[in-house]
């Protein structure tokens, strides 16, 4: 029987701004699942927070897209929701967009990927969460991680990858799709994807045998409300080894920082900062913005668990390894801050179209006159 692995977040409600998941939250979470995996629906959990984002990782064999999966999730934000109310969070439901459930969380508000795979000899896996942050956030680390010989030796030194893998990128503003392969393709793969608040990685599959290594999240909360209530925020799965890229390979692009959209009030460019679990949590300006990496092995329909039963999960970035990655974000997020409001500090007009820009507009008009 195939296993899947899904990863569903949603921002419920946060302490102190958009600031942290309270334990509280965190506490409700893991109850909510551990309930479903004692009825069976899921085999096994890992309930943690990327920033003001509450993460819920399940491993089951209901496949993708399975209404009861999708139930359990919005359930669960459902009461985290009801929890955060009650307490005067701040933003509390503010990913429950829609109401009524309807089989499935997409297009509802909160982020989603799922990976429905046959399980290998030794499967490890990396599920990436990130906050303040838009999905074209993964544009740059997939590419360096699938298509860089730079930073993927086994492109070069695996013959098992040699074929290279196949890229869906997803256009956000028209809704349609395409697969380009790299490395034929590699030029207009860039040419696309280097639009990150257009255009974003969805799936990637390697090239010889169609074998699903990763898979994203693309939800868009302002196309869904047709105004700013929120980034993104998403989540990424990861499949590594045995003719796809080592651990270690797929952590080099967060060697260094790179620039994403979002930050204050979704409308800046900021410098990613990879941090441990522990400092998952946004300040400066609302951030800088974070992302965080759980490391796990699938065994069985489960993540691998020690003696007592216990998923084992690693937090990848809780590491000095990436010590220089955080230094540079605080240093980049200080100078981007020195300019305030004037670009490129702040993102382009047509991503402000979704906060007060258009109000200011209708303020002034009447007032322009030809030139």
């Amino acid at each position: 029987m195939k296993t899947t692995i899904s990863i569903i977040k949603a921002d419920v409600g946060s302490l102190v701004g958009h600031h942290v998941v309270p334990e509280q939250l965190v506490e409700l979470g893991e109850k909510s699942l551990r309930e479903a995996q004692d009825k069976g629906l899921i085999n096994s959990y890992h309930v943690f927070n990327a920033g003001d984002d509450l993460e819920l990782l399940m491993v089951h064999q209901k496949g993708e897209k399975n209404k009861g999966i999708h139930r359990l999730a919005w359930n669960t934000f459902q009461k985290a929701a009801a929890k955060a109310k009650q307490l005067k969070l701040y933003g509390a439901g503010q990913d429950l967009l829609k109401t009524a459930f309807s089989g499935n969380v997409r297009g509802m508000g909160p982020g989603v990927a799922e990976m429905e795979i046959e399980e290998r000899g030794s499967d490890p896996f990396i599920v990436f969460a990130a906050d303040k942050t838009a999905a074209g956030a993964f544009n740059y680390p997939m590419v360096r991680i699938f298509a860089d010989p730079f930073t993927t030796a086994g492109l070069v030194i695996d013959p098992s990858m040699l074929g290279g893998f196949k890229f869906e990128v997803l256009d956000t503003k028209n809704n349609m799709k395409v697969v380009l392969r790299c490395p034929e393709e590699m030029y207009e793969l860039i040419g696309l994807l280097g639009t990150t608040t257009r255009y974003n990685v969805s799936r990637i599959w390697r090239s010889k045998d169609n074998l699903l290594c990763t898979v994203t999240s693309t939800t868009k909360l302002s196309l869904i409300a047709g105004k700013y209530v929120g980034k993104d925020d998403p989540v990424a799965i990861v499949r590594a080894q045995h003719g796809l890229p080592a651990i270690g390979e797929i952590l080099v692009p967060f060697l260094h920082t790179y620039f994403v959209e979002g930050w204050m009030r979704g409308s800046h460019w900021g410098p990613l900062m990879p941090v441990s679990l522990k400092n998952s949590k946004c300040t400066v300006f609302d951030g800088p913005p974070r992302i965080v990496a759980l490391g796990f092995q699938v065994c069985n329909g489960k993540i691998a668990a020690d003696e007592s039963a216990i998923p084992m999960i690693k937090d990848m970035f809780d590491d000095p390894a990436f010590d220089l990655a955080r230094q540079e974000a605080v240093e980049m997020a200080s100078m981007f801050r020195r300019m305030g409001e004037f670009q490129p500090a702040r993102v382009g007009e047509e991503a402000m179209e979704y906060t007060t820009l258009p109000r200011i507009l209708e303020k002034l008009k009447g007032r322009f006159e030809p030139a």
